[in-house]
């Protein structure tokens, strides 16, 4: 048996040894909310040169996704940084998640259909830190205490390979993450929802 990955120390080691070399590289960032990238820019932006991008469509209803990306834009506004964070645009693109999720309707949070919707927005996003020329390309996603890391990474490291991007490591939620992003939301006032996005999971809230 293979022991547990321990992502968190894996970045870290990552981290220091860039700041050893004088290393400072290009991250393309999947953010699925401001309330998660909240807990999650401060660490980033220390080491890397981030760019931000909030291809998300599985949130349901449109005015949600918006409202999440105004949010978003108002906290890479308002929060200090070691560095500029950009902003990169894409398309709302619901038909790719409803298509994505056709006949796992009926599957658990957590299941088959949330595999697949992380494999639809990291694989976006490993696609286009290819095509623009970043280094590494990672996501907000594990500082959930309801997100699986392990998958996350692993799927992150399976689209990495595909497409000839390095997939950063990271599990967001440890070394107090998830506290952070909570302090920094009261802060800034900023909306938290109550279900991660999708149709299904807001039934599941109800």
């Amino acid at each position: 048996m293979q022991p547990v990955r321990n992502y968190a120390k894996e970045l870290a080691r990552l981290t220091e040894a860039l700041k050893e070399k004088g290393e400072r590289p290009r991250l393309l960032l999947h953010v699925c909310c401001a309330p998660c990238a909240s807990g999650v820019l401060e660490l980033v932006a220390r080491s890397f040169d981030v760019t931000a991008v909030y291809y998300n469509p599985n949130i349901a209803p449109k005015e949600e996704y918006q409202k999440r990306l105004e949010e978003l834009k108002r906290l890479l506004r308002e929060m200090p940084l070691a560095s500029p964070v950009g902003l990169l645009p894409c398309e709302y693109g619901s038909e790719a998640f409803e298509e994505m999720a056709q006949g796992l309707e009926a599957a658990p949070e957590g299941g088959e259909r949330c595999l697949r919707c992380f494999r639809l927005r990291l694989g976006y996003t490993a696609r286009l830190a290819k095509e623009r020329g970043f280094d590494y390309f990672t996501t907000t996603l594990s500082i959930s205490p309801l997100k699986n890391a392990g998958a996350l990474n692993e799927i992150g490291e399976e689209l990495g390979a595909l497409y000839g991007v390095r997939h950063l490591p990271a599990d967001f939620k440890k070394r107090d993450g998830y506290k952070l992003s909570i302090q920094r939301s009261k802060e800034y006032g900023l909306y938290r929802q109550n279900y991660c996005g999708c149709v299904y999971s807001k039934k599941g809230e109800q």
